[in-house]
């Protein structure tokens, strides 16, 4: 008999908490050998002592085989510092976002966005996979010039450079860092990932005809990982140029891949693609675990009104239990959360006037009555149906 997995479960702030309470009925509605376990995150950890991830939310984490986040609050330093207790104020402490300190400490090098046509007739299914670590997020942000790069930044200007600066304190710089390691782990995720997912094609994007050092050197790292997948195509196209044929042609894609910054603003376009963050769920996967978020964020000014649209962390626990091994599981969930958001049961995102709860009871049993067809194996693809809530 297999060992019961464990999953830790962070609801985090704001709609995090209403969504991540809205789904977790559909585990025991499973049945599967999960095991879910509580924890804390976020704000209001941040406010009572100054750190938004607690050390026993890090055992908590460590100790179990992935993780559900609901969603975080990040403010700014002097938002952050004004909410601190008073007598944690003027000592030194930083407000790191607990996404970032999740990936940087696990390694999640690879955030995976799924991108399908939930609301429409299934005309497209693609991944956008963004390197987590590296790239224009890399942290190498300066408020000023470094001293380091002032020999550089001259030879340049002799040299014709139109930069209009009276100092080294009179500009600011970002670098964009990419190293052989990263890309080659990243290229290879994107590979496994699209013939787990039966696409034919990788797409990088990038920007090498304006960015051509760093686009060569990326360039080189992907046909060489490429070679060894011969059964999968690529193609290295501007981000500009992914950006336009994602919402006009979607249907293209099979696996779309870049570095922080461009893997960034695709992956909300890809979000936007298919009807707004309420359907959108993603992964951060990494050698040493992964975590599971939808990606819409903690929304404070819709917190405890029941309105969020439950179906991204719907989505999100089907990319869990995908990774845990239930694959059975998850494509019923992603049936049943596509025939009701095709319903009349939708909240206010989509049109609708039903609440979280209301969807997520929906889905619930829309998950189950597919579960059986799957194991029956009378499954059909998802249609458009009338719930009987909210007509």
């Amino acid at each position: 008999m297999s060992p019961r997995q464990k999953v830790a479960v962070l609801p985090g702030d704001g709609i995090g908490i209403e969504v991540t309470e809205a789904v977790l009925p559909l585990f025991e509605a499973l049945d599967l050998p999960i095991d879910l376990r509580f924890g804390d995150i976020g704000w209001s950890c941040w406010q009572k002592e100054g750190n938004c991830i607690p050390d026993t939310t890090w055992k908590l984490i460590e100790s179990s085989d992935a993780t559900l986040l609901g969603a975080i609050t990040s403010k700014p330093l002097r938002e952050a510092e004004a909410e601190l207790p008073e007598a944690l104020r003027g000592r030194g402490k930083v407000y790191v976002s607990p996404v970032i300190q999740l990936r940087q400490k696990l390694g999640l090098f690879a955030n995976v966005r799924p991108v399908t046509d939930v609301l429409g007739d299934n005309r497209y299914r693609f991944s956008v996979i963004r390197e987590n670590t590296e790239g224009l997020y890399a942290g190498l942000d300066f408020a000023s010039i470094p001293e380091a790069f002032a020999p550089i930044l001259e030879e340049r200007e002799r040299n014709g450079a139109a930069w209009t600066r009276a100092g080294l304190d009179d500009a600011t710089m970002t670098v964009r860092l990419q190293t052989r390691a990263g890309l080659t782990r990243l290229f290879r995720f994107a590979f496994e990932h699209a013939r787990e997912q039966g696409h034919d094609r990788v797409t990088l994007a990038d920007k090498p005809n304006v960015l051509r050092y760093s686009g060569a050197f990326a360039r080189d790292i992907l046909e060489t990982v490429a070679a060894d997948y011969p059964d999968i195509g690529f193609a290295i196209d501007n981000v500009d140029a992914v950006a336009l044929w994602m919402v006009r042609r979607p249907e293209r894609f099979g696996v779309v891949v870049a570095e922080n910054m461009f893997g960034d603003i695709l992956s909300d376009l890809g979000a936007g693609v298919m009807g707004g963050l309420g359907l959108a769920p993603s992964a951060n996967i990494g050698a040493q675990g992964a975590y599971f978020e939808p990606v819409h964020g903690s929304a404070p000014a819709y917190a405890g009104q029941n309105r969020a649209n439950p179906s991204a962390m719907f989505l999100t626990v089907a990319l869990l239990l995908e990774h845990l091994g239930h694959a059975q599981a998850a494509l019923a969930i992603r049936n049943a959360v596509a025939q009701v958001a095709r319903s009349a049961c939708r909240t206010y995102d989509l049109g609708g006037t039903a609440n979280t709860f209301e969807v997520a009871t929906v889905i619930v049993r829309q998950t189950l009555e597919w579960a059986a067809k799957l194991d029956a194996g009378t499954s059909r693809t998802p249609h458009t149906v009338n719930t009987g809530a909210h007509a």
